[in-house]
């Protein structure tokens, strides 16, 4: 029993390292391998399934296809927020994409790709309104944002437009959808899960023009690891801009 006990602990050391070497940019078969840590509990960016128990979402979709871009093959690893950055630092995993936000700040931690989304501020109406692209068309109506974000100040600066503040921005899309206010104001992606993916409101609403702040993100990569970067960025080079990335943002964002 003691042999069969110590065998064991050897294939668990074995594999443990095995699998920390594939998830320091590995080379099992050939070619890169790349393990991606993921907070998976922000829909549409990254989320579980239900269903599938798999992790899906935008983030996830754009991954995989700059790694059949790049030539190299990625798995995902759900890692909580509180600690992602950390282990990317410790050697973890490879890679973080998780809507990271790029930041002077971060930029002294780590190492980010080139920006693959600007998830500013959107603008969202009901599906039946009309003749609406940017905030000054909505002059002589009210417009709903979480209070004291980003999204209420830039609703405050445009004249002729009603502010309606909320404590939590699912309420101001439950008054959009009744009727008691004609636009909601939020980030890219929150505008995309109530809009686009909540079962309540699919069909009801639309999101409407481009993000008019800046907020972008990237992929992080462990600081001076140059073998992902260059990988990673070569592969977003070959999605960015392309009817891969169209598709991808249609089905998730837009």
């Amino acid at each position: 029993m003691k042999k069969i006990l110590v065998c064991a602990l050897c294939l668990v050391v074995v594999a443990g390292i095995a699998f920390a070497g594939g998830s320091r940019g590995g080379d099992t078969d050939g070619g890169l391998h790349l393990v991606v840590a993921t907070d998976a509990t922000w829909p549409p960016m990254e989320y579980v399934d239900e269903k599938s128990k798999e992790i899906i979402g935008f983030d996830i979709d754009l991954m995989k296809a700059v790694a059949d871009a790049g030539g190299f093959t990625v798995e995902f690893k759900n890692t909580a927020w509180d600690g992602i950055f950390a282990g990317l630092a410790a050697g973890k995993y490879d890679a973080i994409i998780s809507s990271v936000t790029i930041t002077d700040e971060r930029k002294k931690e780590m190492d980010f790709s080139k920006a693959y989304i600007n998830a500013g501020q959107i603008l969202i109406v009901p599906s039946s309104m009309r003749g609406v692209s940017v905030l000054a068309d909505m002059e002589g109506m009210t417009v709903g944002a979480q209070i004291g974000t980003t999204g209420s100040f830039e609703v405050e600066k445009v004249e002729g437009v009603d502010l309606k503040t909320y404590d939590e921005i699912g309420l101001a899309f439950e008054d959009l959808v009744v009727g008691r206010i004609d636009g909601v104001v939020a980030d890219t992606p929150v505008a995309a899960d109530f809009a686009l993916q909540s079962e309540s409101y699919k069909g009801k609403l639309k999101i409407v023009g481009d993000p008019f702040t800046e907020e972008y993100y990237g992929v992080c990569v462990e600081k001076g690891n140059t073998e992902v970067l260059d990988a990673v960025n070569a592969g977003l080079d070959k999605v960015l801009g392309t009817a891969k990335y169209e598709n991808i943002e249609k089905k998730w964002l837009r």
